[in-house]
């Protein structure tokens, strides 16, 4: 054991997850390269779980924090803040949310609790519906909606949450029926759900799943889940922390997927918009964020800092294009690994679009999860050169892959190699 893991283990808790046998230290990075303490040198496929979604090391947000840092870093939310209402402006613009209102928060887990305050007090309803196999952040109103066991750490909740099929395409009740039928049956697996219960605040449900291993309905799901919550006043939100600003390569949101019937009412986002500081935050309908009727603020949310890099990180990621280099780079990895799984027989699935890509393993010959196999791949790719991440559903065998958007060819093509040779080590 090194001397900071023990050191680690010695002031911190003992369900405080790391990766690997010998936990990795990270102290440099640049591009979509990182460097550990020992001075070995890999290629980023995960990005501080999706957060570095840019570039490592940025040199314009890097300037845009300097510059900042020296003028002034913090002030609260009780003063007006010129770099907050910018960032705010651009993202109301691009949220295709009409008349949208924007509350910054310092974290994916306390914008999502911040969009069921707001449901809850708008609909004056505490039921909440969620997905199965979701994952929406660790506090105790979030832990209450996430539909993924490994992550839930207590059943008890301030919400009533009832939990409807659809986000995982392959696995469950309906994975045998085509798209059209699989959306049909899911909306009266809805609908019967709503026959039973009290009127719900809203839906809440994240467009491809993060940590439940990139898993995802077919387009136009949430469209049809849209017509039927209308008609029931309940709002739907939509949970963008890891699919936002581009990452799917086909769509800037993840709810522009499932778009026919509208916007959602409520977004929530976080990750990648900061590069790697923290910001999170909340959109809104006007009519719904201003439902509240007592004061409040958010000390850290919005700070000067963040937001400066904020601002710097979308400007880049906007004006260079990553959305559509996401769909470019990310097209061409999901076809490169795919071929390689088309020969390894532990290889069940190669899903995801743009640079949100998921391997599912299974034990070969079975349809049976392989966590252990899961596990040893990580390491493996670690040992040539590549970091990955790794999630799923009743157990963790999804790999997964979202390295920073600004991905380039070469770098794919690199990654894809060394993820094909740790497979072939494994199985």
């Amino acid at each position: 054991m090194n001397d900071l893991y023990a050191r680690h283990r010695g002031v911190l808790p003992d369900w405080l997850a790391l990766y690997y046998d010998d936990p990795l230290e990270i102290i440099h990075g640049e591009g979509r390269h990182v460097w550990d303490a020992a001075g070995n040198k890999y290629l980023d496929f995960f990005g501080g779980i999706l957060t570095t979604m840019t570039a490592h090391a940025l040199p314009e947000v890097t300037k845009a924090v300097t510059e900042q840092a020296g003028r002034i870093i913090h002030s609260s939310t009780l003063y007006l803040n010129r770099p907050m209402v910018e960032l705010a402006e651009r993202i109301a613009q691009v949220s295709g949310i009409p008349d949208a209102r924007v509350f910054f928060t310092t974290s994916g887990t306390e914008a999502n609790d911040t969009a069921l305050l707001l449901a809850t007090t708008y609909r004056r309803s505490n039921t909440v519906l969620a997905m199965r196999n979701s994952y929406h952040g660790r506090s105790f109103s979030t832990v209450g909606i996430t539909g993924n066991r490994g992550w839930s750490p207590t059943s008890l909740s301030p919400l009533q949450t009832l939990y409807v099929h659809g986000g995982v395409r392959t696995r469950g009740p309906f994975a045998e029926l085509d798209d059209r039928a699989f959306v049909d049956a899911c909306v009266a697996d809805l609908k019967d759900v709503l026959g039973h219960t009290r009127p719900p605040a809203a839906l809440i449900a994240e467009p491809v799943q993060g940590v439940g291993g990139f898993t995802s309905p077919p387009d136009g799901l949430y469209a049809a889940f849209r017509e039927v919550l209308d008609q029931h006043g309940i709002l739907w939100i939509a949970d963008e922390v890891q699919t936002g600003w581009g990452r799917t390569g086909d769509h800037f949101w993840g709810w522009q997927a499932h778009a026919q019937s509208g916007p959602p009412d409520i977004v929530t986002f976080a990750k990648g918009i900061g590069n790697g500081t923290s910001i999170g935050g909340v959109i809104a309908r006007a009519e719904v964020m201003n439902c509240l009727d007592a004061n409040s603020i958010s000390t850290f949310g919005g700070t000067q800092l963040t937001m400066a890099a904020g601002l710097a990180n979308l400007t880049y990621l906007i004006e260079h294009d990553l959305q559509g280099n996401a769909r470019r780079v990310g097209g061409l990895l999901i076809e490169r690994l795919r071929s390689a799984a088309a020969r390894l027989p532990g290889v069940r699935e190669v899903r995801g679009r743009g640079l949100m890509i998921g391997v599912e393993l299974v034990r070969p010959g079975t349809d049976e999860a392989d966590p252990q196999a899961a596990a040893a791949v990580l390491e493996a790719a670690r040992e040539g050169g590549l970091l990955i991440g790794k999630g799923g559903g009743h157990n963790t065998s999804a790999l997964r892959i979202a390295p920073p958007l600004s991905l380039t060819v070469a770098e794919a093509e690199e990654g894809a190699e060394i993820l094909e040779r740790a497979l072939r080590s494994t199985y």
